[in-house]
């Protein structure tokens, strides 16, 4: 058996110097969280690493709706869950059409496109906000679950349409060009040769696009105003609006709010790096 060289065992040290506190520094928050989750409303800022009398009753007063920010919980988070599929639905079919057309078809123009596509992200998400009201305004849709759809579709498509473009680049061109010989029309190539291969970049795409809609505030604050109407990160401001903020059960909801979308990452992590970072090498 071989022994680890002093460089290799040296790189393992650093890594763990770095890794740990990074580590640390994610989890202590989520701690935290988990803390006032199950600590009763007396204990709740007591400062301890853990309460003296750990209780589930936060999470039966969300599950049962026993408080008045509570009264939508489960609309709210239906709403978060029709929205953030909508999204990734939307996102992957709107970047995978765009990218076998630059990539595979060759359209004329894909490029510029492309490029214009990237050119967005020069303006942060943060200053279309205000401009995003006034559009949806316009056509009628604010306060309309479609408003938010489309806005964050707008957010995620530029990004996703240029990985899944670079990951279809790599493919070899040859089984285009044998699918054609053997009579298939564009359709079936697309459907038959082209999204099996790319399986693990649209996994990876419609991830990121679902995790970006289900974590967005701002563009929900401002686009969505009826309480049975909003998403719940908007829903958890509205317990910072009391004089006696529930801090128990805000951390709670929050808690249990960031499950789903950590059990999605747990679920296919192994597609996130390879397909987030398809075609970064060239082969």
């Amino acid at each position: 058996m071989k022994l680890p060289s002093l460089r290799e065992v040296a790189t393992e040290a650093r890594l763990l110097l770095i890794g740990i506190p990074v580590f640390l520094w994610t989890m202590i928050p989520i701690y935290h969280m988990f803390l006032f989750a199950i600590s009763p409303k007396e204990d709740a800022f007591s400062g301890k690493l853990w309460p003296d009398h750990p209780t589930l009753h936060n999470f039966e007063i969300v599950f049962k709706q026993q408080h008045y920010f509570l009264r939508d919980f489960y609309v709210q988070f239906w709403n978060s869950t029709v929205i953030a599929a909508s999204v990734g639905v939307l996102t992957l079919f709107i970047a995978t059409a765009a990218a076998f057309s630059i990539s595979r078809l060759k359209v004329p123009g894909g490029r510029v496109v492309l490029n214009l596509a990237l050119f967005t992200y020069f303006i942060p998400a943060a200053f279309l906000a205000v401009p995003m009201y006034r559009t949806m305004g316009n056509y009628g849709l604010l306060n309309n679950h479609w408003s938010l759809i489309l806005a964050m579709v707008t957010i995620a498509s530029p990004y996703a349409i240029w990985v899944l473009k670079q990951a279809s680049d790599k493919l070899p061109v040859e089984l285009d060009e044998a699918a054609v010989m053997d009579g298939a029309t564009t359709l079936q190539i697309f459907r038959l040769v082209y999204l099996p291969l790319m399986m693990p970049s649209l996994v990876a795409i419609g991830t990121y696009a679902v995790l970006l809609a289900w974590n967005e505030y701002l563009y929900a604050f401002l686009l969505l105003s009826n309480d049975r109407e909003i998403t719940l990160p908007v829903a958890l401001g509205n317990f910072l609006a009391a004089d006696d903020s529930p801090w128990e059960l805000l951390m709670t909801t929050g808690f249990i709010y960031a499950l789903p979308p950590a059990a999605v990452y747990y679920a296919f992590r192994r597609y996130m790096v390879g397909g987030l970072t398809a075609g970064a090498v060239k082969s």
